[in-house]
């Protein structure tokens, strides 16, 4: 029996740790969040600035109370958890200002099974925020994480590869994205929409697919872009479902980068789509530089034609087949879509905030007809960017 019960532990410690619930307390001067786990989690924590932000680590999590979201109350602005990478999980608690962190705390839970992580947060000041940020870097060791510059790529100039399509589902693990009227979360959408044009994208053997992500997990933007590079793509695809506050927008939308923003709509979902990286808790760091931007502008200009080209073959695609919102092919500064080196753009396929939007995407056959359309602009824009013949030997 003995050792029956130790298998039993050891089996259950295999398991992802598991949030059995969690609940929030407080206003906008001190708030308590408490978070029940099955057992003892082993975490870790980082405090973050511009956005005041409290980063919980965790091992790989289930988080139980999923189907009724935690929102954010009084000093807490915003609460995000969910899956990073594999074998990690998050919890993000966003502040409205500078806080004091009173209680950071796991404990035995009373009278049940389980543990408990107990976080008391206050008001605070700049001032004293900032010494807090001395304590723990002090505490942890931590230093200030360098900035990766993008490396100009130089992709091989093999005509005998393959066509490379990169698929990026918006958003996913931790990050969310948008979420319907009915609920609906736009990284459920994305995903499931990616995978079902990659099915169709495969029965055409002189294309080479590649998803940034094929499960529910969280990529950095800078990542999602990096993957592009790495695998030499010709294209790069971004799907999203956003929210917007303009309830009545409705349709697709194909999307182009620009310095500017094409107008106030496009304007409002790349500042939504950016966000990614902040929501999920990571600190986002400038990479502007003149002398990459001057070594670059070359390059990116020359993608931006191909990018254009693209987006009016996918928007050509579904002119009357799907519903498309007034002068579909828009641009703004998408952070997704900065790769120099390959086009790139970010289709919107709807707008969760609107309830018949929602009911479309989420919809298999709509889904499955809006995917065909965008595999024949694929392949438009493949067979109208051939790569020569490789001489014979």
């Amino acid at each position: 029996m003995p050792d029956e019960v130790l298998g039993a532990d050891r089996d259950a410690a295999q398991l992802p740790l598991r949030a059995t619930s969690a609940e929030i307390a407080g206003d906008d001067m001190r708030v308590r969040a408490i978070f029940r786990f099955d057992r003892e989690p082993q975490l870790s924590r980082l405090i973050i600035s511009n956005p005041y932000r409290l980063v919980i680590d965790l091992p790989e999590t289930t988080f139980a109370f999923a189907d009724k979201p935690l929102m954010g109350r009084g000093l807490v602005l915003d609460i995000r958890y969910g899956l990073m990478q594999e074998g990690k999980s998050r919890i993000v608690l966003a502040s409205k200002g500078p806080f004091a962190l009173d209680v950071f705390e796991v404990r035995k839970s009373e009278g049940i099974d389980g543990y408990q992580l107990v976080i008391d947060l206050s008001m605070s000041t700049p001032t004293a925020f900032d010494s807090l940020l001395d304590r723990e870097a002090e505490r942890t060791g931590a230093t200030a994480a360098a900035s990766k510059a993008d490396r100009i790529g130089q992709a091989a100039a093999n005509p005998n590869r393959p066509f490379t399509v990169v698929l990026d589902a918006g958003h996913g693990g931790i990050d969310t994205g948008a979420r319907g009227v009915s609920g609906t979360q736009e990284k459920d959408v994305t995903l499931a929409f990616v995978q079902e044009l990659e099915a169709m994208l495969k029965t055409n053997t002189s294309l080479r697919v590649v998803l940034t992500r094929n499960s529910d997990v969280f990529l950095p933007l800078a990542e999602r872009v990096g993957i592009a590079r790495q695998n030499e793509a010709d294209i790069f695809i971004a799907v999203h479902a956003d929210t917007i506050s303009m309830h009545g927008l409705r349709g697709a939308t194909v999307y182009t980068i620009s310095e500017k923003a094409s107008d106030e709509v496009a304007q409002a979902v790349a500042r939504n789509e950016n966000l990614s990286d902040t929501l999920a808790g990571l600190t986002v760091e400038s990479t502007n530089s003149e002398v990459s931007d001057i070594l670059i502008d070359l390059m990116r200009r020359e993608t931006q034609k191909f990018s254009i080209n693209l987006a009016s073959k996918v928007v050509d695609k579904f002119q009357g087949k799907i519903r498309l919102i007034n002068n579909p092919h828009r641009s703004a500064g998408f952070l997704v879509l900065r790769a120099p080196d390959v086009p790139s753009v970010l289709v919107e396929l709807g707008y969760l905030s609107n309830p018949d939007d929602e009911k479309l995407l989420t919809d298999v056959n709509w889904r499955k007809t809006t995917a065909e359309l965008l595999v024949t602009a694929i392949e438009a824009y493949a067979a109208s960017h051939k790569r020569p013949a490789a001489d014979a030997p």
